[in-house]
């Protein structure tokens, strides 16, 4: 054999001999990893603890990595459960008229106004009251501002003396719960209707609503409610009222059954809301 072959010889002995040995090599540390994988999930199988810190630590990971590339915003799927919205677009056309005339006047997004509105013909029925008036009351209160509140303490949209009726928040958590807009609006709806079954009609019920009940004045609260009463009244009626008309006629508004006459003590007014 000349050298030359015995040369190529040796380099195809070299590299057949390099390639067994990287495939050996390959081999048995792929076998390796196997056994090292069969060995861990065993071992989690065997110590439930173990699986459970290392879920949990893969998991807080995994959302550190995900808060990073949201620019530290943490999300929160379950927020669209807190929003208090509704698409005007789904409620009755009643509703969804009023919702979106108070949303152009008051220069308030349509879906809170949406719920609002909802929730007022909701808790209208099951009180007696107009739903028109409920939103009138809100109106001339807080501009729909559930953050509002009065230099004497009226609080939220239905502008409710929240020291003066903390027992009415018990059942929604507490004092802070005057700034939910819903419950506010429930706790205020409960304060006017005692109002305007005291007083026995809806004018001197928003009397003592607003705390003039023993006054000579109530500011021109009341007209201004039943002002935006009437306006409300129309646009749910499917008339084209303006947003700075004057009021158009209203309709009339049967007095509330007065209630069983209250001992002396009792029958002071009742301080709940100021002027806006």
């Amino acid at each position: 054999m000349t050298a030359l072959g015995q040369l190529a010889k040796g380099v195809q002995t070299f590299v057949s001999d390099v390639a067994q040995g990287f495939f050996e090599v390959t081999h048995n540390g792929f076998a390796l990893v196997g056994l090292a994988t069969v060995f861990a999930v065993l071992t989690l199988f065997a110590r439930p603890d173990l699986r459970q810190a290392g879920e949990a630590q893969l998991m807080g990971w995994l959302r550190e990595r995900h808060v990073q590339n949201l620019g530290g915003l943490v999300p929160e799927p379950d927020a669209i459960e807190r929003a208090t919205a509704l698409n005007p677009k789904d409620l009755p056309k009643q509703q969804a008229a009023v919702a979106y005339w108070l949303s152009k006047k008051y220069r308030v997004a349509p879906e809170p106004l949406g719920a609002l509105v909802a929730e007022a013909y909701e808790i209208g029925a099951k009180t007696k009251l107009d739903p028109t008036l409920i939103l009138a009351v809100m109106a001339v209160e807080s501009g729909f501002n559930p953050f509002a509140q009065s230099p004497v303490g009226a609080q939220g949209l239905m502008q409710v003396m929240t020291g003066i009726h903390s027992d009415k928040y018990e059942n929604f958590g507490g004092k802070l719960a005057a700034f939910d807009p819903v419950t506010n609006l429930r706790v205020g709806v409960k304060v006017l209707q005692e109002c305007i079954q005291r007083a026995g009609s809806v004018n001197a019920g928003l009397r003592w609503y607003v705390g003039a009940a023993n006054l000579p004045e109530d500011g021109g609260y009341a007209d201004k409610v039943l002002a935006e009463h009437a306006r409300l009244q129309a646009v749910a009626a499917g008339r084209a009222v303006p947003l700075t008309s004057p009021a158009p006629l209203r309709t009339v508004v049967p007095p509330a059954p007065a209630a069983p006459a209250l001992p002396a003590e009792e029958a002071a007014p009742m301080p709940v809301a100021v002027v806006s």
